[in-house]
């Protein structure tokens, strides 16, 4: 069963949304007879206050369509500042969102998704209005001209060869969700003008600057050591191959910053390290294997973070949260992070290892082969285990690791294969977001085909 959260006014706004588009159709140029029309479906995934992020599908009625391009425009100011699994321009109010490689075929009954960030000000309603290659949607389906002969009745168009694919009926999210998206929201660089950059010297200096910034990361750079990331920065990975080779990257007291679509490979400390009061960072659809300590470490009462859609792979310390079972006085009503649609992948341990942080959100993950465990709630931590897939995993959370001593840990709504029941025990705080969590029983193909780097068109 898919189960929704959202706040009351998300609701409204996802509703409106749904009255104002209902019989929208979206016609494209194609043969003079052919049979075209389609349904969109844009909606509000997650507000905060001058922020938000979006889902769009586009829902195919007509004969296949071999390359799409969605424009609509905003009434409100609205700014779109981040894409995914589109490429998405604005100039003025007027957006164009067109497919990348790998979603522009979409058959009958097809649908291509993608999703954004954007800002806004004062409001932030939905568009009225879609358009797809030029032609303003109009629901059903008709020829885009009339045949010779109108009397004629027009040959039933056969469907895409291939049935449609099984899964979920609501697209995953993709988009920011989770802890990230409290305290003011997570922009990193938002709409700076972005920087290429395909050396450590470069990287260093790009990362250490104190202007906010867009850095895109190309090929392999190799370096060591950590290097300082100052805030208000986006550091994205250009297409699948972007590496950080040897080196990790240090947040330390500073905000604001997403990290998303880069190979970690041999890190000599940690991949990436969140510490002393580092707030609002995003880690999303990144790749981590065989480094020295910690993939992804949140430490020293940093908090607000989502750690999203990554993949650990041949590597054995994943995910610690809370350093030391000393570090009560300054952790304590910090380290809250969501970690969802994380792929572990015959990993180790700490997926992740918690101290002191409560609520922690662990949602639609999928833990393949992994020889140590799971999760591990310790030190008066709170928990949620939820929406999980584990397999062939003996121990998928329990209380308590090595020498500190146990938290609290509410597992629900869990998928095993071949795997243990795992150790609960004590309450969490209510999580006070929205988000949407996936069937627990889907998540391994929804992972699977969506996690690490690679996916998300950039």
């Amino acid at each position: 069963m898919l189960v929704r959260r959202r706040r009351t006014a998300l609701i409204l706004a996802t509703a409106a949304t749904t009255a104002a588009l209902a019989g929208v159709g979206v016609i494209t140029a194609v043969s003079a007879h052919a049979a075209v029309g389609c349904s969109v479906s844009y909606s509000v995934a997650s507000q905060w206050q001058g922020g938000f992020g979006a889902n769009v599908t586009i829902t195919n009625l007509g004969d296949p369509l071999g390359g799409w391009t969605l424009r609509w425009s905003y009434s409100a100011g609205q700014q779109v500042t981040q894409a995914w699994n589109a490429t998405v321009s604005q100039s003025g109010s007027q957006v164009t969102a067109t497919n990348v490689g790998y979603n522009g075929n979409v058959g009958t009954n097809g649908t291509a998704s993608f999703g954004f960030n954007g800002t806004w000000n004062s409001s932030n309603p939905a568009p009225s209005s879609f358009s797809v290659n030029n032609v303003t949607c109009t629901g059903g389906t008709a020829p885009t001209t009339p045949g010779p002969n109108p009397t004629t009745p027009r040959p039933t168009t056969p469907g895409p060869t291939t049935p449609p694919p099984t899964g979920p009926t609501v697209p995953p999210q993709t988009g920011l969700v989770g802890w990230a998206t409290q305290n003011g929201g997570t922009t990193g660089g938002g709409s700076a003008a972005s920087t290429t950059v395909t050396s450590a010297s470069a990287l260093t200096t790009a990362v250490g600057s104190s202007s906010a910034a867009v850095i895109r990361v190309s090929g392999t750079i190799s370096c060591s050591g950590m290097l300082r990331v100052r805030s208000n920065k986006t550091i994205l990975g250009v297409g699948s191959n972007a590496t950080i080779s040897g080196c990790g990257l240090n947040i330390n007291g500073d905000r604001n910053v997403i990290i998303r679509n880069i190979n970690f490979h041999g890190w000599d400390d940690d991949a990436i390290n969140v510490q002393e009061s580092a707030t609002n960072i995003w880690i999303d659809h990144n790749s981590f294997t065989d480094g020295y300590d910690g993939a992804v470490d949140v430490k020293r009462a940093s908090d607000f973070v989502t750690i999203s859609w990554n993949r650990v792979y041949g590597h054995d310390k994943s995910m610690l949260l809370g350093h030391s079972d000393d570090n009560a006085s300054q952790d304590n009503g910090h380290l809250r992070v969501s970690y969802h649609h994380n792929w572990f992948d015959g990993s180790g341990q700490r997926h992740p290892r918690v101290r002191f942080g409560n609520p922690v959100h662990v949602y639609n993950n999928y833990y393949n082969n992994v020889s140590g465990y799971g999760v591990a709630s310790t030190e008066n931590a709170g928990v949620l285990v939820e929406g999980n897939y584990f397999e062939n995993t003996d121990d998928p959370y329990h209380l308590g690791e090595g020498d500190s001593g146990p938290g609290s840990l509410v597992a629900r709504n869990n998928h095993f294969v071949n795997s243990g029941s795992g150790q609960t025990g004590g309450s969490v705080a209510g999580i006070p977001y929205s988000y949407q969590l996936d069937t627990a029983s889907n998540v391994k193909s929804i992972v699977t085909s969506g996690a690490g780097t690679g996916r998300i068109g950039l």
